[in-house]
């Protein structure tokens, strides 16, 4: 670590030099502006200008990669904020795979669109203005979507309903849209401490919770796909189980849900009482699973292995909660209020 004096320009002023080998990396020169990125009564970190707006344009050599390949490149130059994304070829024509691969892309994500296609390139701009969108409303719909879809899913397999479950399928494309925008967002504020008063954070400090909040709300959604896939593959597209023990199952989605609610809302209020109740609901739950496993008649193992698959995510929704919940507990903590005095 290196120190610096600080000096006294003027009656209110304070000042200190640059280090000249930063200064030559990152090209800046007299009468250049930087950005300071303030983090509450945290360190105070200096950014060249060249950070804060990016590389805006990326281009994509597709020569030697295969599809699979071009369509996750197209993904992290999203996720890393690209304004516009290009994918070309050295020489000849791009492949049909390829452009197949742009167009997947382009499905994928939220407010991506072709803007110009020739023989040899294919380029794609991204329209999402991050002041459009708050990381807190984001993180709530992702909850929502994925709370909507183990509803349909658990509900699908209580009335043997292929149509309520592949719902619940459809909109597993909505929750990945709404991940990999937050996580641009995230990025893209990370590196520009501008962007992150636009997406509705006084500094960066949340950021990295937030991506662990928002993977953790991420994996609910699959695990709530896999309750609608059950549900397509299950005989009667149904659980051979009696009422009771659907009923009970169907209990504890609505308890996984409001775990999975309450931990994002402590999150985004900070509030830590809030954390408090969700390791209350997870303690009056914690051997639900079990519990409803040890009640079950005998029955074929197949469909016995389909009820513990759908209690086995409907677990692992409630552990994702506490997780997110323990984020939201430093979050709050950080703060000053009732519990903590911070000096």
């Amino acid at each position: 670590m290196e120190t610096r004096k600080v000096q006294r320009l003027g009656p209110s002023t304070l000042a200190m030099t640059l280090p000249a080998e930063w200064a030559k990396e990152h090209d800046v020169e007299k009468g250049d502006e930087v950005s300071l990125r303030l983090s509450g009564k945290g360190p105070l970190t200096v950014l060249p200008e060249s950070s804060q707006a990016g590389e805006a344009e990326a281009t994509i050599n597709a020569e030697h990669l295969d599809a699979a390949a071009v369509e996750r490149a197209i993904l992290s130059q999203y996720v890393l904020g690209r304004r516009v994304i290009n994918v070309e070829v050295g020489e000849g024509t791009l492949a049909s795979e390829h452009i197949n691969a742009v167009y997947s892309a382009e499905t994928q994500l939220m407010g991506l669109g072709v803007i110009e296609e020739t023989p040899e390139r294919i380029s794609i701009r991204c329209s999402v203005d991050p002041a459009d969108f708050e990381l807190d409303n984001l993180l709530e719909r992702l909850e929502s979507t994925g709370s909507t879809m183990r509803q349909e899913a658990v509900k699908a397999l209580a009335h043997g309903n292929p149509d309520l479950a592949e719902r619940a399928l459809n909109r597993e494309r909505q929750a990945n849209k709404i991940f990999v925008l937050l996580l641009r967002l995230l990025f893209t504020a990370y590196q520009n401490p501008n962007l992150a008063r636009a997406v509705g954070l006084d500094d960066g400090f949340p950021l990295i919770g937030y991506r662990a909040i928002a993977k953790n709300l991420e994996l609910t959604a699959d695990n709530a796909e896999d309750i609608g896939d059950i549900v397509m593959d299950a005989s009667g597209h149904a659980l051979e189980v009696d009422s009771a023990a659907m009923r009970r199952i169907r209990e504890f989605t609505d308890q996984a849900d409001e775990m999975s609610e309450l931990a994002v809302r402590a999150a985004v209020e900070r509030d830590f009482e809030a954390t408090i109740r969700v390791r209350e609901l997870f303690a009056d739950i914690r051997n639900r699973e079990q519990e409803i496993l040890a009640d079950l008649p005998e029955m074929d193992n197949e469909d016995l292995l389909r009820v513990r698959e759908v209690l086995v995510g409907l677990d692992q929704t409630a552990q994702y909660a506490v997780r997110n919940a323990e984020i939201a507990t430093n979050l709050a903590l950080n703060e000053e209020s009732e519990h903590i005095t911070i000096r």
